[in-house]
């Protein structure tokens, strides 16, 4: 059966992978872009976002391994957008432009689902109302033999963690301390247990954590 993996997830000292107060113009909250500039500095986010250059190091090791085999996502409303509640804007078609990095289906799990949005490059957003077990039943229907990726934010990966429906977690622990926003942890203890756990620092203070399933 394909694998179902989280990549490059970011996390704060004390949790948080979001922080408080999420807009248009910040979509990480209060935390800025303070979790990802790790990610940012790499090769392949640069190349992901149409750009040359970026490093070649442990963190960029790492983060190519977002796109190999993967065949579909699962991400939350809002990690596709700001808004709340019932659509009032359908024009938006998510952060990445008319043609996003994700190039699969892409289930987005709301509980207002609209119409599928097919965009450039092979992705399709498709809006479900459903539970973790239905959504990844969906997702591996569409991704064949490839394994399906959980984009975040916080409460689906913890979601996905709490119905043991994950195989491959890859955390990135960023030195800073954020105090409020949306936490990863809450209500999992003793989740090291079902996986072998291995840690990298990069020169840059980021401590990567890979969880990899027993």
């Amino acid at each position: 059966m394909s694998l179902v993996r989280v990549h490059n997830f970011s996390i704060s000292l004390d949790g948080y992978a979001t922080g408080d107060g999420q807009t248009m113009e910040a979509p990480f909250g209060h935390a800025g872009m303070r979790l990802m500039e790790w990610f940012g500095g790499t090769k392949t986010f640069r190349t992901m976002s149409g750009r040359e250059g970026g490093s070649l190091g442990v963190e960029n090791g790492l983060a190519s391994a977002w796109g190999p085999g993967i065949g579909a996502e699962i991400m939350g409303r809002n990690k596709f957008g700001p808004q709340r509640g019932p659509w009032t804007d359908e024009e938006w078609r998510g952060w990445w432009g008319d043609n996003p990095p994700f190039h699969t289906p892409v289930f987005v799990l709301t509980h207002h689902p609209r119409p599928s949005i097919e965009m450039e490059g092979g992705t399709t957003f498709h809006f479900i109302d459903a539970s973790p077990e239905e959504a990844l039943r969906q997702a591996r229907k569409a991704a064949g033999d490839l394994d399906v990726r959980i984009g975040g934010g916080p409460t689906v990966v913890r979601e996905f963690l709490a119905g043991d429906l994950i195989d491959y977690l890859h955390l990135a622990v960023v030195p800073i301390v954020l105090g409020r926003g949306v936490r990863l942890w809450d209500g999992l203890e003793g989740l090291e247990e079902r996986f072998v756990v291995e840690s990298t620092t990069a020169p840059s203070g980021v401590t990567h954590l890979t969880f990899s399933r027993r």
